[in-house]
């Protein structure tokens, strides 16, 4: 997300610096169009529904195409060809920095690990059953309750964080990746 939200600043600076006309409704404009793209972006992420992501992804791709058409007019807003191809190549990376992430949104854990998982944290327990049983009567009788309460904790910790790493833009934990769309186009605005 991080090069995706550089190169949009970049090339909001380079609209508002680099042009000498400084026009206050071309920046809004800009600025209209990349909250667009960061909140379609976010929507994107938090859909399970498979026709409204394909939607979604669409509206994405619509921002694309005006953002390529706001930086073909730099030119005949005075930029040189050199720093409109520049912000070209910031629509690209942006661009490039959506598809990465588009890929780990529907990299998805195989069907057969998962299942692999829930069958162990089930199994695991009654299989070591009669060895926890041995360990209280012949070692300690704590031993014997301690240690099948860790395993089934352990296990069932790791098939809960493979659920939330599952999907990082769930927005359900701490560590997932959050778009603050909103935040980011209000700090452009403090920047002019």
């Amino acid at each position: 997300m991080q090069p995706s939200k550089a190169h949009s600043r970049a090339l909001y600076f380079a609209s508002g610096d680099r042009i000498g006309d400084n026009n206050e409704v071309e920046l809004e404009k800009l600025r209209t169009l990349l909250n667009r793209f960061l909140s379609g972006l976010r929507g994107f992420f938090q859909t399970f529904d498979e026709k409204e992501k394909e939607i979604k992804e669409k509206n994405i791709y619509t921002v694309f195409s005006e953002l390529s058409h706001f930086i073909h007019d730099f030119r005949e807003r005075g930029l040189q060809s050199g720093e409109v191809s520049r912000t070209n190549q910031y629509l690209s990376k942006i661009m490039d920095a959506f598809e990465s992430l588009k890929h780990i949104y529907q990299y998805r854990t195989p069907v057969s690990l998962r299942a692999y998982s829930k069958i162990f944290v089930v199994i695991i327990p009654i299989v070591y059953g009669p060895y926890f049983a041995k360990i209280a009567d012949n070692v300690s009788i704590w031993l014997g309750m301690v240690m099948p309460i860790l395993f089934s904790l352990v296990l069932v910790s790791l098939d809960n964080i493979q659920d939330h790493l599952e999907n990082p833009f769930d927005q359900v934990g701490a560590d997932d990746v959050k778009i603050n769309a909103e935040k980011f186009i209000e700090n452009l605005k403090l920047n002019k």
